[in-house]
């Protein structure tokens, strides 16, 4: 599937996962393209995600999220006119803060699809950022585009789509790794206008 030597990004414990996903050959650079993956109109739901143009600072421009500061770890803040755009924005950031997203390309070829359920929407958002963070860990896999394509408040559950690529340390920028999700001062705060999700992270 993915090589992962040429990282050195400390890996996580094993565990074993639901479904293996579709990679395919990841060596043909036509196949890779700039990060521009769009879900189907059909799952979509009239939402678009976070555009990720560059800017001059590195951070992805447009980007519906930000890191604040804190004595220890690090505070995501990602915010959406619903609470899938806010759910995107969060996981976005994540995978942001480990390497700039900007150099990530999509590679047509890959796609990973990410499933998390929970018993509220703080549980469903911890469960949703760690399922994404174990990929990583053990895949090198960094999504560029992610698309919430199923949020139920009834069951608690939630399924993402992601389009990237594997992370190489030749090619890519290693930042600051998130080790884990915490709780700690976790917020969803919802408004007719839009929802903000405040999210703490280890490193």
């Amino acid at each position: 599937m993915s090589t992962k030597q040429e990282a050195d990004l400390p890996q996580r414990p094993q565990r074993k996962r639901r479904e293996k996903q579709t990679t395919a050959d990841q060596k043909s650079a036509a196949q890779q393209v700039s990060c521009d993956f769009k879900p189907p109109p059909e799952t979509q739901a009239g939402r678009a995600p976070a555009q990720l143009e560059s800017s001059a600072a590195g951070q992805p421009e447009g980007a519906n999220y930000e890191y604040l500061d804190h004595p220890a770890d690090v505070q995501l803040h990602s915010w959406g006119t619903t609470l899938e755009e806010a759910f995107e924005g969060a996981a976005l950031a994540m995978f942001n803060y480990m390497t700039p997203l900007k150099d990530i390309k999509v590679n047509k070829t890959l796609t990973r699809t990410y499933e998390a359920e929970g018993h509220d929407l703080h549980t469903l958002l911890f469960q949703y950022l760690d399922e994404m963070l174990f990929v990583f860990a053990t895949e090198m896999f960094v999504p560029c585009k992610i698309a919430v394509t199923q949020l139920d408040r009834s069951s608690w559950k939630i399924k993402a789509t992601g389009r990237g690529e594997t992370f190489s340390k030749s090619q890519h920028v290693q930042g600051t790794e998130v080790k884990a999700i915490t709780y700690s001062a976790m917020q969803v705060i919802e408004t007719n206008q839009k929802t903000d999700i405040y999210v703490i992270v280890d490193i």
